[in-house]
């Protein structure tokens, strides 16, 4: 089982360009995870690290926890943040220190 506590940019790296399906709204609304950036030194063994996904322009996700799915790490809660409005939607964000 996949686990958040532990994971690390390396390990998201390969989830790049890949899909997850935000499954805790009424209907799910799938975002690409376009970004894995590593931030330096943490209190977690690997180090911070950001994720940036890119969603639809509609719906607008909250700012709050959210469950997401992916067929790799399975259904995982993520603190997600919305950064960014460009002309394909929304771009969120969420950071592990």
């Amino acid at each position: 089982m996949f686990d958040l506590t532990t994971a690390t940019a390396d390990q998201f790296d390969e989830f790049q360009d890949q899909e997850f399906v935000v499954i805790s709204v009424s209907e799910p609304i799938t975002l690409k995870l376009i970004e894995v950036k590593k931030l330096g030194s943490g209190e977690r063994d690997g180090g911070a690290f950001s994720l940036l996904w890119q969603g639809p322009a509609t719906p607008i996700l909250s700012q709050e926890i959210h469950r997401i799915s992916h067929p790799i790490i399975g259904e995982q809660e993520i603190f997600l943040v919305p950064v960014a409005e460009k002309d394909v939607g929304l771009q969120y964000e969420a950071v592990f220190t």
